[in-house]
């Protein structure tokens, strides 16, 4: 066997076969990352951060650096680099950066400090990682994720995040779906808001110190390139309606996910695509767009006047046992007079070794099975039931109540506000909704896009997560990204610098400001009868109906269909009221919804082309005979890069092979 050491290749490029969406695309050349690292895997990170060039700290005063966003990624990263020296703007539309959407992540952030001597370490964690998100990322970033998140504690532990700890005092840690260790650092239910706090600290201290320029209630609507490099951004003051133009020498986008495409997700009502839609529209690519994350621990739909999805952390899979009634005609009992022996604990009975701490994809198929099965619990909405109980008397019953309010007391009262059901007496009702977004723009090694000088960190990019994330990850991805990882490689780009200085007259620069006034004179002109969000509730039905938690070629093709005569629809008929002048909410809902609209069709184009079932990308037509996902890595063991193809044209496929050469791949198992 080939020393799993980086030495050697351990799999072969694949080669498609199968061609579903021929016709809806034009192939391109092959992609490769021209920054990738070789040798020995562990020493890929060290070597790189050493080989890359410094920029001396009287340089770093001449160079000014754009960020887009303020959640973890965005925030560390613009107090990292105001630290260091450079000339910071960093943007957000939220009237504070604390307002990201960053706070939402509930259960914990993951890291190899293996407290508990149960046998974790980097390695297990780039291990666990790769696999749960099927085989389907860059070993070389994954490891370097794993590598540098117990830098991530110590750093946000010094800040003062008030991190949960035991007894002794030591810093505690539980378990998140997907792996058999407890690695996962956590504050109550509150970990999100606590680490965005601590960034949002840092932030504010340059802001203070005058190397960080912050900007709120601004929105990106278009990126400037001059000679084919990112040089700063259009942006749209939403409280005057003033376009504005900012340059500068680089540009990173940190501006999050598009769960919103979706339209019911658990993502804030105003996260959305449009400042990485923008990039893509200029040439960056967009990798791997159909995987989705479905989250199957989320408070369940209730009727037609939601317009979004409450999420209840995976950290309540520790404790809590998941189940259903084994027959149909106890779906509508109440739970507690249901015996023991006619409850199917259906995670815990298909897959022993995990149980209810299964990844997040299989655990949300397995609810949809279940539920389409017709032994759904909770209130019929539409034609079935579209709930399963999530059960914590066994843990009251062997910790004391007492003990769960202090692990989940927050999300306990939360759940009970929204529903009016005390959990600690009846089993709460989950079911999953669109979470996070393992697709993004194309990266390298060094988080730079197919523009050079267009950094992209945390969700916005594609590189860590695969087809499928783990719980516990995507804080320490944003937070690994700003901290540690993007200090360290844009550098090297900077290095160059200074560059050449531009201003408001350059021709490519007036030619962006004046796209985006034209594109919002469109939008107020077009005077027909429908709002955006109408526009924006149909797309969503239509992404979740076919390019949900299940697809399937015919379903494919006529999403493909409807989301094309929606796009007409939609530069026909939309109707949006007031001026540009002013706050315009309906002016901003229609600019994202006409982003979401593009980048529905183009998932709905790769989930089409990839005729496989891996991680939160699952095709009816690739299962094996119980039911389970089934990859074909001869076939489709590469990233999905997309270049846009024009207003009129069919994007462009480019692919980047995976080549594993410190951990082999195998057909998932949790059983």
């Amino acid at each position: 066997m080939a020393a799993h050491d980086g030495s050697s290749p351990l799999n072969q490029p694949s080669h498609q076969v199968s061609d579903d969406a021929r016709g809806y695309y034009t192939p391109g050349e092959p992609l490769v990352d021209p920054v990738a690292p070789v040798g020995p895997i562990e020493r890929r990170w060290s070597q790189r951060k050493f080989d890359n060039r410094l920029v001396n700290p009287a340089n770093r005063r001449k160079l000014d650096v754009i960020i887009v966003g303020t959640g973890l990624a965005g925030g560390s990263a613009a107090a990292t680099m105001g630290e260091q020296g450079y000339n910071v703007k960093v943007f957000c539309y939220q009237d504070s950066p604390r307002r990201a959407h960053s706070i939402a992540a509930q259960g914990g952030i993951n890291a190899a400090k293996n407290y508990k001597e149960d046998g974790d370490s980097i390695h297990r964690l780039f291990y666990d990682t790769v696999k749960g998100g099927d085989y389907r990322s860059r070993e070389s970033n994954v490891y370097r994720l794993a590598e540098v998140s117990a830098n991530i504690i110590d750093q946000c532990v010094a800040q003062g995040v008030p991190f949960a700890r035991e007894y002794g005092g030591l810093l505690d840690n539980r378990s998140f779906g997907g792996v058999q260790v407890s690695r996962t650092f956590y504050a109550r239910g509150q970990t999100g808001q606590q680490l965005l706090i601590g960034a949002y600290q840092a932030l504010e201290r340059q802001v203070a110190a005058g190397t960080v320029t912050q900007y709120t209630r601004h929105e990106m609507l278009e990126l400037v390139m001059v000679d084919g490099k990112a040089r700063g951004i259009i942006a749209r003051n939403m409280v005057t309606g003033e376009i504005e133009t900012h340059l500068a020498d680089v540009v990173v986008l940190a501006s999050g996910g598009y769960g919103n495409v979706f339209y019911l997700s658990t993502n804030a009502m105003g996260s959305n695509v449009t400042a990485t839609w923008r990039a893509h529209r200029k040439g960056a690519y967009m990798a791997n767009p159909c995987y989705t994350q479905i989250h199957p621990t989320c408070i369940p739909v209730s009727g037609q006047h939601q317009s979004k999805l409450t999420l209840m952390s995976e950290s309540l899979r520790n404790d809590g046992r998941i189940w259903v009634p084994k027959r149909k005609e106890d779906c509508d009992k109440d739970p507690r007079d249901i015996p023991e022996e006619d409850r199917d604990y259906y995670l815990e009975r298909i897959y022993p070794s995990f149980g209810n701490l299964v990844p997040r994809d299989i655990a949300s198929r397995q609810a949809k099975n279940v539920c389409d099965e017709g032994r759904g619990v909770g209130p019929m909405v539409g034609d079935f039931r579209r709930g399963v109980y999530l059960d914590f008397a066994d843990a009251i019953k062997r910790l004391g109540r007492s003990a769960v309010e202090a692990k989940y007391g927050n999300l306990f009262d939360m759940y009970a506000r929204i529903t009016g059901e005390d959990p600690y007496e009846t089993p709460m009702r989950i079911y999953p909704a669109v979470h996070y977004v393992m697709g993004g723009l194309w990266v390298d090694y060094h988080l730079q896009s197919t523009i050079p000088g267009l950094f992209v960190t945390g969700e916005a990019n594609f590189s860590d997560h695969g087809a499928n994330r783990l719980g516990a990850s995507a804080l320490m991805q944003g937070l690994a990204d700003g901290y540690f990882v993007l200090p360290n490689t844009i550098r090297e780009y900077l290095a160059d610098g200074p560059f050449e200085r531009i201003d408001e007259s350059h021709p490519a620069v007036a030619e962006a400001r004046a796209s985006v006034e034209e594109r919002i004179q469109k939008f107020l002109s077009i005077n027909g009868t429908r709002s955006a969000d109408s526009f924006h509730r149909e797309l969503g039905n239509i992404m979740w109906e076919y390019c949900g938690m299940e697809r399937s070629e015919e379903g494919l093709r006529k999403a493909i269909d409807m989301i094309r005569e929606l796009k007409a629809a939609f530069w026909s008929d939309l109707r949006v009221l007031g001026t540009n002048e002013s706050i315009n909410q309906s002016l901003e809902k229609a600019g994202r919804v006409a982003d979401f609209i593009e980048l529905g069709e183009l998932m709905c184009i790769d989930a089409l082309n990839r005729r496989e079932s891996c991680g939160g990308h699952f095709r009816a037509e690739s299962q094996t005979e119980d039911g389970e996902a089934l990859r074909h890595d001869d076939e489709f063991a590469y990233v999905a890069a997309w270049e846009w193809g024009g207003e009129d044209g069919q994007p462009v496929l480019h692919k980047e092979d995976l080549i594993y050469t410190a951990i082999e791949m195998k057909q998932r198992s949790y059983k």
